[in-house]
């Protein structure tokens, strides 16, 4: 077992906020064992960096394999989008007899199966006997998900182009259940439906035989008597024996007098009428009931027997399942990975987290369905403190979040957002990041964040993560840079990357402390700017700035005065003049 099963990297807010959570979320997993298997996936740690890169590699291997096999990757998750979980009916098995839907459900899951291997093992492309026709939408959507495949490249080290993978890895390859399959599927139809076929036993067949033979006598007796009605009496009975008979009817009493009939239902204008059995029927009818006790007797010891085979390849079965969902997960990091341009990190033994043109996956989304495109931000960070300022709406926050992003996915084996990184593994990622639950909670925001940044710091330890907004911004602004100061002084002592997004600008003045700062409006062409802002209504003037922001980081010295575009940004919202002069004096 991996230690990372009996620890916690990251708290349910840190997971959320960095995005972990939501690319999770948008992996496209077909099985109930994929979705089972993510919501077990541990991360690595440090110590444990050559087991992560093995996964790396892995998840690399995959997404070439799929880059080059999409018709069987296709192929592949239709059979996926099929199977169902019957786990549990497979473990029962042991001790209950399994119904009929029961051993269907195994059936089924067994002729899956049987293609997949088919398909990762001999790449035997086709529709498999009974398999079920994808509806139309899965069909659209594995269209769609093809173009974006057969669309995005695959990435690889140095540029070389990719050796050829034309098969799923052995790791992935199911064990043969064709023995079980055989006991379940006596016709050896490989069809995807059950019953108890007479094969499963000859004297099954010679009782449903018998059974035939005396509904047949009882018919033929029907039959003879409905003919006779209808000679002798000019009765005619329906092909089900009965008659409906008018009350009006002018034979009415002859009619529900004769012996042969019996009436079972009526109202006040009619009355139904039906072929009353006769002796031999009766006879009959008997000997079928029997029958029928004998068939049920024979078709539960067939179920039992079968039930325990199923019970006797349990451990097979069951590792199949895991197989399964392991290749679903599998599969769905290759596409995710493809379709977002994720690339492998390099995995360090430093504590490092360095990327170059990383992208915040959730906002780039956001970005690019507005017809929008993301601005990459790079960044180095190692032990210590470093601080993020500059510009409002300079994307700060985003590049805070993105910072954790990149590495928590590196460590719960995930390609990551950016044209390449390095990747130190921590033991703790926290994020300190303003929280509504703890305000709606009776705490001031303020009072949630001294909460939250307590719970952190009595938790770091060595190779921690430590990623805070704006900490202090809740009180007033001689406290606020008083306590961030205090925090810098604190968190330079540990073994910590600390990455704070700041306003208070003398923090950066600190020996030690690397400050990164947003470019923002710095290389803006202000005299454009104006025009269009001008021409815009109220609800595209934000817009319009953000479009000439920019959001890359660039790390300056300490002293360098911190960009005071606030007053310039709240000016081309359309601030009152005398509000924006008298700030500049009170900067002054």
């Amino acid at each position: 077992m991996r230690q990372g099963k009996n620890r916690r990297l990251a708290n349910v807010k840190t997971r959320r906020e960095t995005g972990l959570d939501y690319v999770m979320f948008n992996l496209d997993l077909n099985t109930p064992f994929g979705k089972k298997q993510l919501k077990e996936v541990q991360p690595y740690y440090p110590g444990e960096e050559e087991e992560l890169r093995q996964e790396l590699d892995r998840v690399e291997k995959m997404i070439r394999f799929v880059g080059q096999n999409r018709t069987l990757t296709d192929k592949i998750q239709e059979v996926f989008m099929e199977v169902k979980d019957p786990s549990l009916t497979i473990s029962r098995s042991g001790s209950t007899t399994l119904s009929t839907v029961e051993l269907f459900e195994v059936k089924s899951l067994l002729l899956q199966m049987r293609q997949l291997r088919k398909l990762t093992m001999e790449h035997e492309i086709g529709d498999y006997k009974g398999c079920h026709c994808v509806e139309e939408s899965k069909e659209s959507k594995e269209s769609s998900r093809a173009d974006e495949i057969s669309e995005a490249p695959v990435q690889s080290e140095g540029g070389d182009s990719e050796p050829e993978v034309n098969t799923v890895p052995e790791e992935y390859f199911l064990e043969d259940t064709e023995d079980l399959l055989d006991e379940l599927d006596p016709r050896g139809d490989r069809m995807n439906t059950f019953y108890i076929y007479d094969e499963f036993s000859p004297l099954l067949g010679e009782y449903r035989k018998t059974k035939k033979e005396y509904e047949q006598l009882i018919r033929r007796e029907q039959k003879e008597t409905r003919e006779r009605l209808r000679k002798e009496q000019g009765v005619t009975l329906t092909p089900k024996f009965d008659i409906v008979v008018a009350k009006s009817h002018p034979d009415f009493e002859k009619i529900t007098h004769l012996e042969e009939l019996e009436i079972v239902d009526q109202d006040y204008m009619s009355v139904t009428m039906q072929l009353k059995a006769t002796e031999k029927v009766y006879e009959y009818v008997t000997h079928v009931e029997r029958i029928n006790s004998d068939i049920e007797v024979e078709e539960e010891r067939i179920r039992e027997e079968l039930s325990r085979k199923i019970s006797a390849k349990e451990d097979v079965i069951l590792a199949n399942c895991e197989k399964m969902g392991a290749l679903d997960l599998a599969l769905a990091r290759a596409l995710y990975s493809i379709k977002h341009h994720l690339v492998k990190p390099e995995i360090t033994d430093e504590h490092i987290i360095e990327f170059e043109d990383g992208r915040n996956l959730q906002v780039e989304d956001i970005i690019r369905s507005k017809g929008k495109e993301y601005c990459p931000v790079s960044i180095s960070l190692k032990d210590g403190v470093t601080l993020i300022t500059g510009a409002n709406m300079g994307g700060k926050t985003i590049s805070l979040k993105l910072s954790g992003q990149v590495p928590i996915l590196a460590q719960y084996g995930f390609f990551v957002p950016a044209k390449k990184a390095r990747i130190g593994l921590s033991n703790y990622m926290q994020i300190l990041i303003g929280d509504s639950q703890s305000v709606e909670r009776g705490l001031s925001s303020f009072g949630s964040e001294m909460e939250e940044l307590k719970e952190i710091l009595d938790h770091g330890q060595d190779r921690s993560l430590i990623l805070i907004d704006e900490i202090a911004s809740g009180t007033n602004p001689t406290e606020g840079t008083a306590l961030t100061k205090s925090l810098v002084d604190y968190l330079m002592e540990k073994p910590y990357i600390s990455l704070i997004t700041t306003h208070f600008e003398s923090v950066t003045e600190k020996e030690g402390v690397v400050n990164m700062q947003v470019r923002g409006l710095a290389d803006c062409d202000f005299r454009l700017l104006n025009r269009e802002i001008q021409r815009a209504n109220r609800r595209e003037r934000i817009n319009i700035i953000s479009k000439y922001m920019d959001y890359r980081l660039c790390r300056v010295e300490n002293g360098t005065q911190v960009p005071k575009e606030a007053l310039s940004i709240a000016a081309m919202l359309g601030l009152d003049k005398a509000i924006i002069e008298g700030a500049k004096k009170y900067i002054r």
